[in-house]
Order: C-alpha cells, then structure tokens, then sequence
C-alpha cells in the first residue's frame, strides 16, 4: 500500500499518498493524506508526480508584515533563523540543515495574507497512495470493501458540517492541501482552538521534517463553487474563508510517523495523526470552536471494526474526478487492515475520494449516542476504491492531552 500524499496547492488533481508516524512530535506544517491511494493527490498537470509549486507564488503578506511572538523569535534565533530574511521569503529554503525535524523544532510564524483566495484554490494535494495489492496481512485483513461513491456535502458547509475545513502548507514541491477537523479541548470546554489532521499533513516523516506556513480554513468555499467558478473571484471573498484563516502555533504527530512515514507506500500509517493548536490570523477573540459554532469530540476507546455500524469520512478530494474545492463525504460499515504484524489494525471504508481528503475527519457514534471522531484518512489505493485510517489509542491520545496541556493556561 502507499499512503495518499497532500494535495499540491495549485491545482488540486494529482493522486494521493499518505505516510504514519509512532511517537508524538510537534508538527510544522500539514501535507495530504498519507493514503496510499486515499486521501490527496497530485495536481492536474503533473498527475501521478510530485505536488508541484503554483505560478505566482506569494513569498510573504500583501504588506510583508509577519507576526512572531517573543518566545518564537528566540526559539527561531537558537535555530539560526534570520528573522527578517524569513520574512522575506527564506521560508522556501528547503535545505537539509534548514528543514526543521524533530518535535521541539516546530515554528509556523504567522505570515498576513499569504494563503490568499487564489493561492487556495491552486494549493495541491500531496500523493500518498498504496499499491492495489496489500502486503503485510500478518493480522487481521477483511476483504477489500467495495467502492462507495463520494458524495457533494450540502452547501453552506458552515450550517452542516461547521467542524470539517481545508489544511494549507507549504512544502519543497510548493504549496499543498489536506483536509482535518475542529475537535473539543477538554482544557478549554466550548472554546476549543485544536484541529485534528494526518501526521502525513504537518510532517514528511523519516526523509524530512516539519512543513512550512500550516494553516486552516474551517468550511472552505463555503457555498461550494467550482474550480472555474472560482477563478477571478475577489481575493480573499467571505465565501472562501467564512471563518478567516487560522494558522498552526503548535503541532504535534506520532514519532512513530516521523521515525517512518514516507510519500507511499503503508509505512507508519497506523500512527499517521496530528493535532494542532490554532491562533486566527487577525483580530478574532473568540476560540475556533466558537467562531465555527461546533467541535467533535474524539474517542480514544473507539470499538474494533466490527463493533462499528457505520463510520463517515469527510474531506476535500483534489486528484481528478475532483477538484478540490468542494467537500464530500463517503459513509460505510468498516472493516479491518493490517499493515505490518505487531502494528494496530486500521480501519478501512469503501470510498471514491482521491487525494485532499487526507487528514480529513471519520466519525461514528459515540458511547453517549452523538457523534465523534475515531479516525482520519490516511492512505487508500491508487485507483481510489477505498481509504484506511489508523485506530486511535494510547499514542493518539498522549498526542492530544500533550497539545490540551500545553496550552491548558492560556485563555
């Protein structure tokens, strides 16, 4: 299997890949779904390649103006970053000694205005597909599901689906997409400002580090235009970012999937998760949960597969039939693979989305009958039938209460 890759920011239409990593690491920037043929995929004109950089790259705000806290700037100065060659645009180096890698490393410095309506709606989806054929069934593996048909989310997103949006980052290969979710803060009740996505999405696993500028747009395009209609629409339109952008001031992913998460193939999938904590670009006192007006809770305990009636995956596919610019949802009863023997069975859904929708939300009825999440798209097959997500458990868990818990005393 390959996981699905994050989509590439500008196009949305390439095939997804995905990656999982074990222990807990702060995340830098969100790519695709790690799915092998599941959650993003490459842009249109580079099908079956690397997400590739959209023309007209903005390197910094309208103004330039960028926005570091204190304790950033000396965090980035230890590292040896100059902060205004950041500012200018030095974010783009990707060399080796300038890829951030490990947990403490994480920096993700506001920049005003750079993911605008246009950069948005070119961002592509990372590949993170698997190969049609799984190995690795030492454990339990059901029959492969069949195909469920991605269906369009009613618009406006904001009334249906408040919790699900769209994640931005920047990566070697230019700007990518993946999906995730607004869940509770059991620290900070009805004011959460934590996101859940894929590890592949934030962290290129064991070959590099954290993604850069790591935004999230709650009910992107929310009356869910098209692609075309979206070309020359005013820049930085309501409709677009109902809620504003809110960038990523701390992430954290699995070290499993750092330690061996890559653009394909199942390696580390079964860890492949990432929460973020999350600050509004501008002026917005409220919490995400609040300005969005709803959160999910996430179940740690979730059953095994066969103890689940129906689980339903939400996310922006972005590799061809799609175009990344509208949400969909795939629903059905889930069944189990194993990766490699010795690792957690993930679940795996019947489900047409392509790459985009990694990192996207799946949820299923809690123990108090409402719903919760209890996975997130990580890889699925190239010819796009079906998409598999890591069951979350102790290492998830310690990920979340660690971000909860960073920021349990800030208001």
């Amino acid at each position: 299997m390959r996981p699905i890759r994050p989509t590439s920011a500008a196009r949305g239409g390439r095939s997804a890949r995905r990656r999982t990593s074990p222990v807990l690491a702060a995340v830098g920037l969100a790519a695709a779904l790690a799915l092998t043929a599941t959650a993003c995929g490459p842009s249109e004109d580079n099908a079956g390649g690397e997400p590739s950089a959209p023309a007209g790259q903005v390197t910094g705000g309208t103004d330039g103006k960028i926005v570091i806290p204190d304790d950033l700037k000396d965090r980035l100065k230890e590292h040896g970053v100059d902060l205004d060659k950041w500012k200018g645009g030095a974010w783009k180096d990707w060399s080796r000694d300038d890829w951030l890698r490990e947990a403490e490393d994480y920096i993700n410095p506001i920049i005003e205005d750079l993911w605008d309506a246009d950069r948005m709606r070119d961002a592509e989806e990372p590949d993170r597909p698997v190969d049609n054929d799984i190995s690795g069934d030492e454990g339990v593996t059901d029959p492969t599901p069949a195909p469920v048909q991605a269906q369009p989310v009613k618009s406006p997103y904001t009334a249906g689906t408040p919790e699900a949006g769209k994640l931005f980052f920047d990566g070697p290969e230019g700007a990518m997409v993946c999906s995730a979710t607004v869940v509770k803060d059991p620290a900070h009740p009805g004011k959460s400002n934590m996101v859940w996505t894929a590890g592949h999405c934030v962290h290129a696993g064991k070959k590099g580090g954290w993604y850069r500028n790591i935004a999230f747009v709650p009910s992107y395009n929310d009356t869910g235009r098209s692609a075309a209609e979206l070309d020359g629409a005013p820049k930085n339109e309501k409709e677009i970012a109902p809620h504003g952008v809110w960038w990523g001031d701390w992430a954290q992913t699995s070290s499993q999937w750092i330690a061996q998460g890559g653009p394909t193939g199942g390696e580390g999938a079964p860890y492949d998760f990432a929460v973020l904590h999350v600050t509004p670009e501008k002026g917005n006192r409220k919490s995400l949960e609040e300005t969005v007006g709803s959160a999910l809770p996430v179940e740690f305990d979730a059953p095994a597969a066969p103890g689940i009636a129906s689980m339903t995956a939400t996310g922006y596919p972005a590799a061809p039939p799609f175009d990344g610019q509208k949400q969909f949802q795939c629903a059905d009863k889930p069944g189990r693979l194993s990766i490699r023997a010795g690792e957690p069975t993930m679940y795996r859904i019947g489900c047409t989305m392509t790459g985009g929708s990694s990192g996207g939300g799946w949820a299923a009825i809690g123990q108090d009958g409402k719903p919760a999440l209890v996975s997130n798209t990580s890889i699925g097959p190239v010819t796009a039938g079906w998409l598999a997500g890591p069951r979350l458990g102790r290492e998830a868990k310690d990920i979340f209460d660690t971000v909860s818990g960073k920021f349990a005393d800030k208001s």
